[in-house]
């Protein structure tokens, strides 16, 4: 076969003539079929579980299910004996309290915002109080000054509420625009002015009654809050103080008008073409940040400074590739200052983000987490609003970006102790995420959890005498809950079943509602009591019988020995029976920061049961956790720093030469596959290792770092006016050159994420190249995430189009012009 030398657009409905929707009901599945597998998951499937909780009494838990086969989720409810799950009627959800919310210290008050407005939650008793019944949208609900009063925001400002007397105070003032400059008369009005005082009595007596009523105006006015004028900034995350004292606030500057990325959406109920305006790209200017101090009592304002922090100068290494850069001159200021003094001073321009500040529960301490605009550094510091100064307390640095479970991108997952003197945090500082607490008081800090796994959360008991945990301590591919005394000590494990646990403790603390699931067994929602090896006792059956007719496979999870030396897990499925072809297909998961060779059902749903379709053919095929992967700590997470399609690629060339050297494969005879990050490292694959994939098919793939997302992929290759290396040797539209092999690729027209001109453009530059190995196949109404069971068969039909014709034909060697053929 040989490919098309030119841009062919392959429309849907070529390849969609079996649709599965008009399919009748089949009893069994097997032998598998595109068309099987890729219809619309809840009509054979089953509609599984998701987003479970309990009811505020601990009588009742609620989820998200879907047995009907309906086109969507709804809300269902079951009771402690799990007979009779019923849907939760549209009235019956907006009687119900939120999902969400903050709980007063003791836990027996609930606040929670619902459809813009505020609710008081009596919990022993059900009672709920509206705060506020307003067409203006209040949000960020929090118990005030020690639990007497309720806080919220409205348009911008801070309010509370007193629930004793019911009324409602406002406690700030902020206004858009700058600050009214005063009005000035001219000499001609002034000379009037004073001309007629001493003219008249009536005039003077009136002008005196005028400027004492003013004067008692402004006495009335001191217990208003200041008018703080905004210029062009936002604010948000407002926040009183529990003595009632300050209003701690985040002042937001947007950068100047910033060129939006447009993508057209072709197939509209309108019949016009309508444009989606969606994101900028990376290196654009990003909103700036600043934390600022509203001090009630002496009506003033102050904006916190970051100068003390340690390293806030500190230049990423990086930069000492570009030696121009890396090494101009310090700038000599006017006034004679030192290059050391004005370093010092530059080093406010490296940016920061604050968030907080977090209170102890006795409201005498409170802490911030501050981290740099380029996620290299976050810092601990605690806060005196008083005199506007912070104290470190803990700093994490990382060369690549600062990241982990309980870290992310924010504050992380955070908090005080009951001694309301050390706070909890988590870090990566041993090279997995683990618990830690310092003592403000005195520095002194102390890992609580340590190894070579990664606590992924974390939280205390209600009486703040234990932790509860999620890690994956006993295998990188496992999940379990676990719980452990409030200073550190031995972790033990409560679940015990292979596969992954999501947890939810009931309101006393007694029962444990988890969601779980296995390599082969989709998640269901179970009830176990408190106790170590505790059995589960189901909740839900959703899967059909249709879906559990199929002996689906289980794969093993296997090590590829890198060539670095590292272990790379992944996930094998090996025939019963291998073709005599012995063909090999290797997946490749998207995201980049995600896991997949794990022991728990696979958001990869659809893709796990393609690949028990190419077994069944005989087929072998490989999943790999590649550098970049989580659920193995921070050296492999920053793996692929500065360089994707580095460690990450090189890591599925050792895992192809695994195949052939281990498991029987010729190694002519290998293809790969992924969507979006899955897609971007096919398509390397397929421009640099040439020789090593047959055939390949990239699914929404990124082609040119430089036209993603700025939050996404500056972490990883920094600013491409910085690190232009860094874009250049990740970015498979520079390598494009180098396709010999069979390329399919596969992209929605209304992507918003990766945007379809990503795969455009690299189209052009295959067309300039002379390339005639490949094809386009577009997808008029689908974004990043495909939607429409049309769609998936389209996709995965022509997939398995490719592997059938370039990997189990009988002439594998390759054209003198790399161009794929046979019959």
């Amino acid at each position: 076969m040989r490919f098309s030398s030119v841009l062919q657009l392959l429309w849907l409905f070529p390849l969609a003539s079996a649709s599965a929707q008009n399919q009748p009901a089949a009893t069994s599945l097997g032998p598998l079929t595109v068309e099987k597998i890729m219809r619309e998951p809840a009509q054979w499937l089953g509609g599984l579980p998701s987003n479970p909780y309990w009811s505020e009494d601990g009588k009742r838990i609620y989820f998200s299910w879907n047995p009907d086969k309906a086109r969507r989720d709804s809300l269902y409810t079951v009771g402690l004996d799990g007979k009779n799950p019923r849907k939760v009627s549209l009235r019956q959800q907006r009687e119900l309290p939120a999902q969400r919310g903050t709980y007063d210290l003791t836990r027996s008050r609930k606040l929670y915002e619902k459809e813009g407005d505020i609710f008081l939650l009596e919990v022993k008793s059900g009672k709920i109080r509206r705060v506020t019944n307003t067409a203006e949208r209040e949000s960020e609900p929090a118990f005030a000054l020690q639990g007497q009063a309720v806080s919220y925001t409205r348009g911008g400002n801070l309010f509370t509420w007193n629930p004793v007397t019911g009324e409602t105070t406002q406690r700030t003032d902020f206004r858009r625009g700058p600050r009214p400059a005063p009005t000035k008369a001219d000499k001609a009005e002034q000379f009037l002015r004073a001309q007629q005082l001493a003219l008249f009595n009536v005039v003077r007596q009136r002008e005196q009654d005028r400027l004492s009523r003013e004067q008692q105006q402004k006495s009335l006015a001191k217990l208003r809050p200041k008018a703080i004028y905004l210029g062009t900034q936002t604010v948000e995350n407002l926040r009183l103080s529990p003595d009632g004292r300050f209003v701690t606030y985040t002042l937001a500057q947007e950068p100047a008008a910033n060129k939006l990325a447009l993508v057209p959406n072709f197939v509209t109920a309108s019949g016009y073409t309508e444009d989606i305006s969606t994101r900028n790209k990376v290196g654009t200017a990003q909103t700036a940040y600043e934390m600022g101090i509203y001090d009630i009592g002496r009506d003033t304002t102050f904006v916190l400074g970051y100068k003390e922090l340690k390293g806030l100068d500190e230049q990423p290494a990086y930069r000492k590739e570009y030696p121009l850069k890396a090494q101009a001159p310090l700038p000599v200021s006017a006034d004679g200052k030192t290059p050391a003094a004005v370093a010092k001073e530059k080093a406010e321009q490296r940016r920061v983000v604050p968030h907080g500040p977090f209170w102890s529960d006795n409201g005498q301490r409170a802490f911030l987490v501050v981290r740099s605009a380029d996620n290299k550094d976050r810092w601990l510091v605690s806060l005196d609003p008083s005199t506007q100064k912070i104290g470190l307390l803990d700093r994490q640095r990382d060369e690549a970006w600062i990241n982990g479970p309980g870290i992310g991108y924010e504050a992380g997952n955070v908090g005080w102790l009951p001694d309301n003197q050390r706070i909890w945090f988590q870090s990566e500082e041993t090279g997995y995420s683990h618990l830690y607490t310092v003592d403000v008081t005195n520095g002194q800090k102390k890992a609580l959890t340590s190894g070579n796994f990664e606590v992924q959360q974390a939280q205390l008991s209600k009486d703040k005498k234990t932790w509860y945990l999620t890690a994956n301590k006993t295998h990188p591919g496992e999940q379990h809950f676990y719980r452990m005394p409030v200073n550190g000590g031995p972790l033990t494990q409560i679940t015990s079943q292979t596969g992954g646990h999501e947890v939810v403790l009931s309101p006393d603390e007694k029962t444990l509602l988890v969601r779980y699931s296995a390599a082969t067994k989709p998640w269901e929602l179970y009830l176990m009591d408190n106790k170590p090896g505790a059995k589960l006792r189901p909740l839900t059956h959703s899967t059909t019988s249709e879906f559990e007719s199929y002996p689906w496979r289980e794969p093993e999870i296997v090590t590829i020995p890198a060539r670095d030396g590292a272990q790379v897990y992944a996930r094998l499925y090996r025939p019963a029976k291998q073709d005599p072809t012995r063909p090999a297909v290797v997946f490749v998961h998207g995201a980049g920061y995600l896991q997949n060779a794990h022991k728990w059902w696979s958001q990869y749903f659809r893709e796990y049961m393609f690949h028990n379709l190419l077994v069944e053919r005989g087929y072998t095929v490989l999943d790999i956790d590649y550098r970049g992967s989580s659920g193995y700590g921070r050296d492999v997470r920053t793996g692929i720093y500065r360089y994707m399609g580095g460690k990450d690629l090189s890591d599925h060339i050792d895992g192809a030469k695994m195949l052939a050297d281990k498991y029987n494969v010729d190694p002519q005879r290998i293809g790969i596959y992924g969507g979006s990050y899955g897609g971007f490292i096919t398509l390397m694959a397929m421009f640099t290792q040439p020789d090593v994939f047959r055939a390949g098919a990239a699914l929404r793939s990124v082609t040119d770092w430089a036209h993603y997302n700025h939050g996404y992929t500056d972490n990883i290759l920094n600013e491409p006016y910085n690190d232009s290396v860094a874009y250049a040797r990740s970015s498979p539209i520079y390598h494009a050159e180098g396709l010999k092999g069979a390329l399919l690729m596969c992209h929605g027209m209304v992507d918003t994420n990766v945007h379809f001109q990503d795969i455009v453009r690299l189209s052009q530059r295959l067309i300039e190249l002379g390339k005639d190995n490949w094809e386009l196949a577009v997808y008029p109404v689908e974004d990043h995430g495909f939607v429409e069971p049309s769609s998936w068969t389209d996709e995965y039909k022509r997939i398995l189009k490719l592997f059938e014709t370039n990997l189990r034909n009988q002439s594998p060697a390759r054209s003198s012009s790399g161009t794929s053929s046979g019959n």
